[in-house]
């Protein structure tokens, strides 16, 4: 998020942006695990089904730690 502006005058802070672009992204993962476990549940394939079950878990776990630095940083400025 590149700004002219100082710190103090941008809404967010190019950490706080990052933060909320990678917590984005977690989400929509999360969000598609749903359709491709489906998928291997259709095609039979338990070992996939799974992959994605695992995968899903661990992002919805990195959202949550991505929310409590994303939590910081906007109350403290940093971490």
């Amino acid at each position: 998020m590149a700004s002219t502006m100082n710190s103090s005058n941008r809404a967010l802070s190019n950490l706080e942006y990052d933060l909320l672009t990678v917590l984005q992204n977690k989400a929509e993962a999360i969000k598609a695990y749903d359709t491709y476990i489906k998928d291997a549940q259709e095609m039979q394939s338990q070992p996939c089904v799974e992959l994605f079950q695992k995968l899903m878990q661990h992002d919805m776990e990195m959202a949550q730690e991505i929310r409590h630095h994303l939590q910081q940083v906007m109350q403290n400025g940093k971490m």
